[in-house]
C-alpha cells in the first residue's frame, strides 16, 4: 500500500514538473514571438520615419522628386521590410492556411452547385 502511494506521488511529481516545463517553454517561444513582432514593427516605423525625411530633404532642397535617387531607397529597404515580414510571419504570408480553406471551401461550393 505504502509503495503504491510511493508510486502515486512520485508519478505526480513527475507529472507536475512535465507540466510546468511546458509551461516554461511555452512562454520563452511567445517570448520569442514577442521579440520578433516587436523589432518588425521598429522596421516598419523606422523605414516610414526615414524615407519621408529622405523625400522631404529632396523636395526642399529643390531636386528632382521623380527621379531614381528619390525612391530608391524606399525600394531596395522596402525588399528588406518584405523579406523581413516573410521571415516573422512566415512565407505564407498572403497563401496561408486559412486562405487555402477559403478556396477549397469555394471550389467544393462551386462544384456542387453545377452537379
Amino acid at each position: 500500500m505504502e509503495l503504491n502511494q510511493t508510486l502515486m506521488e512520485t508519478q505526480n511529481t513527475s507529472n507536475f514538473n512535465r507540466q510546468k516545463f511546458e509551461r516554461e517553454e511555452a512562454y520563452l517561444r511567445a517570448e520569442k514571438r514577442l521579440k520578433e513582432l516587436k523589432g518588425f514593427y521598429w522596421h516598419g516605423f523606422w523605414y516610414i520615419v526615414v524615407n519621408i525625411f529622405i523625400i522631404c530633404m529632396i523636395v526642399f532642397n529643390g531636386g528632382n522628386f521623380f527621379s531614381f535617387g528619390t525612391f530608391a531607397t524606399p525600394i531596395f529597404w522596402g525588399i528588406g521590410l518584405a523579406f523581413h515580414a516573410m521571415t516573422v510571419f512566415g512565407v505564407d504570408l498572403l497563401f496561408g492556411k486559412a486562405w487555402q480553406e477559403r478556396k477549397i471551401k469555394e471550389y467544393m461550393d462551386k462544384e456542387r452547385q453545377n452537379f
